[in-house]
């Protein structure tokens, strides 16, 4: 590990593993001696206070009772089911700043409406002449009707979506529970000549193979690669993805048909546009392509010159997943910064970008899933707890996380078992340095097919979205809600959002960084 300087300016700790290996799954602290694995998920020890509250999260965001297949026609189908706008209460026109409800009646295949609830449904009001948009709450009333609530800010069409049917949920819920490690990671162990390969995960099947335990030492979180036969623990060099497993039942997969009934329109039962008598005055969705802040937050538009008045003689630090990795080339493109790369992947990092006249420093290291990587003699991985605390901080630094993207095929307590590491560095941080500024991106929708609904789908990462907020509620910290970001604007979903949403995504970083900034 080296500390990289740049002429009289120590770039104040950033350490450029120029000559490790650079993993981005889990860090890993090697332990020598292996074990035998006992249990199928090995969940990171918590404190009684921590397993309370996880349990209490656990319970708020619990997803209604869902029934399983029986029949694909007796599933929940898109095109027999309805949605129609409710009569204004009380009647007469619709003004600004009105509650627009949308009642939704889901009926199956025989276009019998359901008797259950368990959808996985989301709404949005657009007009795209104003390009606005701005997404609904939907109510489950358990009994195959929804209710879509939106704060009426202009006229515009409602348009509703089925992501999942109930049943196609139930398939979902089943395969965190039985099959966590339907994504599977490998190592490589290597002495000399011999090298032998191992399957790894956070959860292992049950086995009386051994297991080298590879649980990092300071965060506790868990991790486990089954012991190659005729090498040790400590000769492993290399990690890398593995294989994608589609454990599915027999008619399972019809649950997951692209344009019939994942991520589908449902249909008006009448008109679904909505008139309103009032002027628009943007405060919480997109207009004309710009995102407006819901409260009493200025959000700014940032071009090249305010980019670098706003950052001038700061540290961004940027961790997490690929999605958060988008910021890091935004800002070095658009805010004209010149990428210093030593000899590292791009997609992983560490990467850094500098404006020296300016002093300002934008860093991204990745704690997403390890690609393939030439083998250096090294084991670790990275952590952002870790991570965290070798930041020193202060009202220069801005911290900005991504942590969602690569959780979803795992029991729900490991990802919150993993925020809760992170929230504990977050408070080291802001005890030795309170005007640091923190920054958390939420996850997003992306465009499903079967195979990506069943290690990353958009449920898996609404349920994550819920507990991330939650177990940062109330902290000194500040959220860029890429879910509603990205439902509410007219452009395809995706895994990467594109670019005019990750403008607005930055705008929203730079308008927490510098909230005097004048447009």
């Amino acid at each position: 590990t080296a500390v990289a300087s740049v002429g009289p300016w120590n770039l104040l700790g950033f350490r450029l593993n120029i000559t490790l290996l650079q993993l981005c799954w889990l860090g890993l602290i090697v332990k020598t001696s292996p074990t035998v694995h006992q249990s199928f998920c090995a969940f990171q020890p918590i404190s009684p206070e921590e397993a309370l509250e996880e349990e209490n999260i656990l319970k708020s965001i619990a997803w209604p009772k869902t029934s399983s297949i029986t029949s694909l026609k007796n599933s929940s189908n898109p095109t027999c089911s309805k949605f129609t706008i409710l009569p204004k209460m009380g009647g007469g026109q619709w003004y600004i700043g009105d509650q627009l409800e949308v009642s939704i009646i889901m009926k199956d295949y025989n276009c019998h409406p359901k008797t259950s609830g368990g959808d996985f449904l989301v709404a949005k009001l657009k007009n795209r002449d104003l390009q606005a948009g701005v997404s609904g709450q939907v109510i489950d009333h358990l009994n195959g009707s929804y209710t879509a609530v939106f704060i009426l800010v202009w006229e515009g069409q409602a348009d509703v979506i089925l992501v999942h049917s109930s049943e196609a949920v139930t398939v979902l819920k089943r395969l965190n529970r039985e099959n966590p490690d339907r994504v599977s990671f490998k190592s490589v162990f290597r002495l000399g000549s011999v090298a032998e390969s191992t399957v790894c995960n956070i959860c292992l099947q049950p086995t009386v193979q051994p297991v080298c335990n590879f649980t990092d030492v300071r965060t506790g979180e868990p991790w486990f690669c089954l012991k190659p036969k005729n090498l040790s623990c400590d000769t492993r060099i290399q990690h890398s993805k593995g294989d994608y497993l589609l454990p599915l039942k027999t008619q399972e997969d019809k649950l997951f048909m692209v344009k019939i009934n994942l991520k589908v329109p449902v249909q008006s039962s009448g008109s679904s546009s909505v008139t309103v008598n009032s002027m628009f005055r943007p405060s919480g969705f997109y207009y004309k392509g710009v995102w407006e802040s819901l409260g009493t937050k200025q959000i700014y538009q940032f071009d090249t010159a305010s980019i670098i008045q706003c950052l001038r003689r700061k540290m961004v630090h940027l961790y997490g997943d690929s999605t958060v990795r988008q910021w890091f080339d935004y800002l070095t493109k658009i805010g004209g910064l010149e990428e210093f790369n030593p000899q590292t992947q791009k997609t992983t990092g560490p990467r850094l970008s500098l404006d020296l006249k300016n002093r300002i420093l934008v860093t991204y290291d990745c704690h997403g899933p390890p690609l393939q990587y030439t083998p250096i003699a090294t084991s670790q991985l990275h952590y952002i707890a870790n991570e965290l605390d070798s930041i020193m901080g202060g009202s220069n630094t801005v911290v900005a996380l991504s942590v969602w993207a690569h959780f979803g095929n795992f029991p729900l307590e490991i990802y919150i078992r993993r925020l809760l590491s992170i929230r504990r560095a977050v408070l080291r941080l802001l005890t030795r340095a309170p005007d640091t500024l923190v920054v958390i991106r939420g996850g997003n929708p992306r465009a499903l097919s079967l195979s990506i609904s069943i290690f990353n789908s958009d449920w898996y990462s609404l349920q994550c979205n819920k507990a991330l907020k939650a177990v940062f509620q109330g902290m000194n910290v500040h959220l860029v809600d890429a879910w509603e970001m990205t439902l509410a604007h007219s452009l395809p979903h995706d895994i990467h959002p594109p670019p005019p949403i990750i403008t607005n995504m930055v705008n929203v970083l730079l308008s927490y960084t510098c909230p005097k900034m004048q447009n």
